[in-house]
């Protein structure tokens, strides 16, 4: 049993990351761009089974939410939302692979 917690860790671990990848690559594709300085600081972190997708500049909510002197221009939600319906998927594939690699 501990052979497959370990693999499970692994495997969900491995397939959370290429999905955070995959949200901050939409991200950086829907940001809209002036310098190139916030879209530079999109980030995606994996820790223990969270996923983390942000991004670091200062104004990088102004731009998400909007302000009252600015119309919010959305990036990191809906990357998020395009790819959260398959968040479910690779976490079943990850048990899936886990059971295989421990053989049960």
């Amino acid at each position: 049993m501990l052979k497959f917690d370990g693999a499970l860790q692994n495997q969900v671990y491995r397939y959370l990351a290429s999905w955070a990848a995959d949200v901050k690559a939409e991200a950086m594709r829907l940001v809209p761009v002036k310098t190139g300085y916030l879209r530079s600081t999109i980030y995606a972190k994996i820790r223990d089974w969270v996923a983390e997708i942000g991004a670091e500049a200062t104004y990088a909510l102004f731009v998400e939410l909007g302000t009252r002197h600015m119309q919010a221009r959305p990036y990191l939600y809906p990357a998020i939302q395009e790819h959260l319906l398959r968040l479910e998927q690779i976490i079943l594939e990850a048990i899936d692979a886990a059971k295989a690699e421990a053989g049960l």
